[in-house]
């Protein structure tokens, strides 16, 4: 079982003067005279207390230093920073890679369906070990490795004149992929204890990172109709990324706080092992089906209606790819804003409800499409899909984490291969749905499986035990704690 300090646990002293500080009073009111040797003296024991007092702090909006936690407050906003300027490429870059593969090395459709299909296959395979490694390694280290590989993959892309060296970049991106996001989210998931919303604003910061990379890459690709120039450019900011997480402080432990023993608990006292054996992760993906399913359809859902609406802007309504691009940014720039929102509406109404209102909200969406009259009603329609979006997408990975919270690299694997199961389903199932049946049949099937997730979500958070309304601060052991 994990102590956390002031529960009974004995602390080293260092750790007790951290968790209640002293500050020292003033030196007449102490009696000592007023020398510059005291002063001086005195100005370093208020520091040493400030700087204690600061972990204790919360932290902004943003992840910034002000009064409060400054080695968890700067390593927290190096995550939220690289995230910001990661996944805004990562996505342009999934957006443009189909197109591009037709247009510069012309590609068949089989080819564009297998360069796409050989960087998710090996994303998947890769999270376990990712998981692995962010709760043995320095995470921060990982994650930063995950950025480079990522833009030696934008790097490829840019100077890939075959199909060869397009799939090894397709390779470098799916490993790339694992080690970022695996590693990325489990820096975040240790904030949960002092922060209930720190998922929500992850999710604002990488949303409105893949705004500002969409009109950044689009006008690029407007102006000097390179594909390539947009590549390098997606490479730079993920090198940049790259640094910042280099940069970032470490753990007051100097890693993932795993115990000795190389287990780690979950929130009720089981014990899974921590290594990316099978055995190891079949037992806790057994513990975390319930919300691997829900995870899934959510997945699953979100691929759907994002393919749907991308074939019938490109088929029916004769939008190309800029056109498309400005249908769903209003959707992208409301879920860079809305994620904090909607976690206070998750505090207000609970977790079983909220995921009964997205999948709703969601549902709602994808059965008003086949009444969608032009690019503009849709553009519309999607602000509503980011409603949702904002609202499940945070409690999923803050329930995981809450589950898991000193092996939050291990269960962030398992839950990130489950998103990427659950999007190859959608997409696979989108295809078929739009080329087999009319368009309003098409929309009330995506409408009839995301419907599913009402019952689903509440589902999960009730059999994985978590608490349905998480306080804002102090919900879980902290993954900095030993367990012992």
């Amino acid at each position: 079982m994990g102590n956390e300090a002031g529960h009974g646990a004995i602390q080293p002293a260092s750790r007790r003067r951290s968790r209640y500080p002293r500050w020292p009073m003033s030196g007449r009111a102490a009696g000592f005279d007023e020398s510059w040797s005291y002063k001086i003296g005195h100005t370093r024991a208020v520091c040493r207390s400030a700087f204690s007092t600061a972990r204790n702090h919360p932290t902004d909006s943003i992840g910034f230093m002000h009064q409060g936690e400054a080695p968890r407050r700067t390593r927290l906003g190096s995550a939220l920073a690289a995230a910001g300027l990661t996944n805004g490429p990562i996505e342009l870059l999934d957006f443009l890679t189909p197109l591009w593969a037709g247009i510069a090395l012309h590609a068949t459709p089989a080819n564009v369906g297998f360069l796409v299909s050989v960087e998710l296959i090996v994303s998947f395979l890769a999270r376990p070990v990712a998981g692995y490694l962010a709760d043995t390694r320095k995470r921060e280290v990982v994650a930063g490795l995950g950025a480079v590989l990522y833009g030696l993959s934008c790097l490829g892309y840019a100077l890939a004149g075959s199909l060869a060296l397009a799939y090894a970049a397709a390779i470098l991106g799916g490993i790339g992929g694992a080690l970022l996001w695996v590693a990325l989210r489990a820096m975040v998931g240790e904030q949960l204890r002092s922060d209930a919303g720190v998922f929500a604003r992850l999710m604002s910061v990488q949303e409105t990172g893949v705004w500002i990379a969409f009109v950044a890459g689009l006008l690029l690709l407007g102006q000097f109709d390179s594909f390539p120039l947009v590549f390098l450019a997606c490479a730079g900011a993920c090198l940049i990324g790259a640094l910042i997480l280099f940069l970032s402080p470490g753990t007051p432990n100097g890693h993932p706080a795993l115990p000795v023993d190389g287990t780690a608990g979950d929130h009720d006292g089981s014990r899974i092992p921590a290594s990316p054996t099978t055995r190891g992760a079949r037992a806790m993906a057994k513990s975390l089906r319930p919300m691997l399913v829900a995870t899934v359809v959510t997945s699953l859902a979100e691929s759907m209606v994002g393919i749907l609406v991308l074939l019938h802007l490109q088929r029916e309504l004769d939008l190309g790819v800029i056109g498309i691009a400005y249908v769903f940014l209003p959707g992208a720039i409301a879920l860079g804003v809305l994620p904090p929102l909607m976690h206070a509406v998750v505090l207000r109404i609970g977790r079983r409800r909220a995921m009964a209102a997205g999948s709703a909200l969601s549902g709602l969406f994808a059965i008003s499409l086949a009444y969608a009259a032009g690019p503009v009603v849709i553009a519309a329609l999607w602000i509503l899909c980011g409603v949702a979006w904002a609202m499940v997408i945070p409690i999923e990975q803050a329930v995981v984490t809450e589950k898991y919270p000193h092996q939050i690299g291990a269960a962030m694997g398992i839950y990130t291969a489950s998103t990427l199961l659950g999007a190859a389903i959608g997409a696979a199932i989108a295809g078929i749905l739009y080329d087999s049946t009319p368009w309003p049949v098409t929309c009330l099937v995506a409408g009839a499986v995301i419907f599913s997730g009402t019952v689903l979500g509440p589902w999960a958070i009730i059999r994985l035990g978590v608490v349905d309304r998480p306080a804002p601060s102090a919900v879980m052991p902290s993954a900095a704690d030993p367990v012992t």
